[in-house]
């Protein structure tokens, strides 16, 4: 390298050149992976899931010894969210597509859906044979409350807000905006879990709200998700829906003479072993949650001192549940140097996580690399359900472009998860490696 240009980058990093240009890395361990609910798990697990399997009764509804631990997290998950009803199911995917069914969608329909979301949402929609409607989004990197004024047709019948990265989006706008419409809402808070607005919990400000507890979650057992509502009659639907197409009674005997209720199963029961972890889990959430937001917004305040690193906009601190941060730049070239710097300067994981990505790479959450979507295909090869003659007109552009403030924002855009398990030094070597890379970086 040349002399000069060294001494000038030592002089912009303060005498410590950047690990890019040959300097001493900031760490050289890997950051822990990302799992929130798993870095809490220890024996009482082990315990709940010993249980069950003592039992020998796994299955929901019956068993040599059945433990109810279904009923049991979804009364727990219910009082804990303050809504009604929750129907306990084997996946978040599992969660939005029972959702919708109990909501009626179906061929004619179209539903908004954000631009940044996880894949399984619009799969959910195009499943039900509707049509997913892209809306863009905003600083807070969830859906935008004015650009969904703007796509709303006389075919709409529902939004999805979808609470992305750990922090709650405009929670209060869009459900007005969906009461004024006549329009269902579902919420989303797969990625918030714990997550609230102004005191009141994510899952709860929309018709239903689903969640996942899949291995990356807040909470978690390697997969399941639920379902919540205050609605009685959606509850009912609901359960319908994610069994065997009808409801039950006290006794959990099925109910075949009513005709809201005859509908088609989907199975996706939660079983006894997952629901016995998630119950621990849940009690385990507050905690898990006080130690992903500590550690963010310490990182957050030392970043608020560089005034070229932009950081998203949360609604409401108090309610973000601190598993993602999110650093936005002027431009992508800036955006992709600072990634590239703070990645030489260790802010990686081991080879098995995804962390510290310029988020175009964050893969099947960016509505463009859901190739399914672009391209508009099918399981069946005809093109459903844009191709069904009740859709006809109602086909949609999903390319890049078709959401141009969620394009810019991906490509300017640094993702950095937060564990639950970071310790000061941690932190303090991500706060060192940010400072770093500005001072040389930023400073230009």
């Amino acid at each position: 390298m040349d002399p000069e240009k060294v001494m000038t980058q030592d002089a912009k990093t303060g005498g410590a050149r950047l690990a890019i240009d040959g300097g001493t890395p900031v760490r050289t361990e890997p950051l822990p992976l990302e799992f929130p609910g798993v870095h809490q798990m220890n024996e009482e697990e082990v315990d709940a899931a010993t249980r069950v399997l003592r039992s020998r009764s796994v299955f929901r509804y019956y068993g040599i010894n059945l433990q109810r631990e279904v009923e049991a997290i979804e009364a727990e998950f219910a009082s804990f969210l303050g809504v009604s009803h929750a129907v306990a199911v084997g996946s978040g995917t599992g969660a939005l597509h029972t959702a919708l069914s109990a909501l009626g969608v179906g061929p004619g329909q179209e539903v908004i859906v954000p631009a940044y979301m996880w894949v399984s949402v619009a799969a959910a929609v195009v499943n039900h044979g509707a049509i997913p409607v892209l809306a863009d989004i905003d600083d807070t990197f969830c859906l935008d409350p004015a650009d969904v004024q703007k796509r709303i047709t006389r075919m709409t019948t529902g939004i999805i807000l979808v609470h992305m990265s750990g922090a709650p989006g405009n929670a209060k706008a869009i459900q007005k905006i969906a009461r004024d419409r006549g329009l269902f809402l579902v919420e989303d808070c797969a990625q918030c879990a714990g997550g609230s607005v102004d005191g009141q919990k994510v899952g709860t400000f929309g018709d239903m709200g689903t969640f996942s507890f899949q291995m990356n979650k807040n909470m978690t057992a390697g997969e399941g998700g639920c379902v919540v509502t205050h609605n009685l009659r959606l509850y009912r639907r609901a359960f319908a829906c994610h069994d065997l197409g009808y409801a039950r009674d006290a006794n959990g005997r099925l109910i075949f003479n009513d005709p809201d209720l005859k509908l088609w199963g989907k199975g996706y029961r939660l079983d006894e072993l997952r629901a016995a972890i998630l119950r621990v889990q849940l009690r385990k959430l507050p905690h898990t949650i006080e130690r992903m937001h500590k550690s963010k917004y310490r990182i957050r305040q030392a970043l608020e001192k560089s005034p070229k690193i932009k950081l998203r906009k949360v609604l409401d601190p108090r309610g973000d549940t601190g598993c993602f941060l999110i650093t936005t730049y002027t431009d992508a070239k800036t955006a992709k140097r600072v990634n590239v710097a703070l990645r030489a300067e260790g802010i990686v994981t081991s080879d098995q996580g995804v962390s510290n990505v310029v988020m175009t790479d964050w893969g099947l959450h960016i509505y463009y690399n859901i190739v399914s979507l672009v391209d508009q295909t099918s399981v069946d090869g005809r093109g459903f359900p844009w191709s069904l003659k009740e859709n006809a007109g109602l086909a949609r552009k999903y390319g890049k472009g078709a959401c141009p403030a969620a394009d810019s924002l991906f490509e300017r855009s640094i993702l950095l998860p937060i564990p639950s398990c970071l310790t000061e030094q941690d932190e303090d070597d991500i706060i060192r490696a940010f400072e770093k890379v500005a001072r040389a970086i930023l400073a230009e």
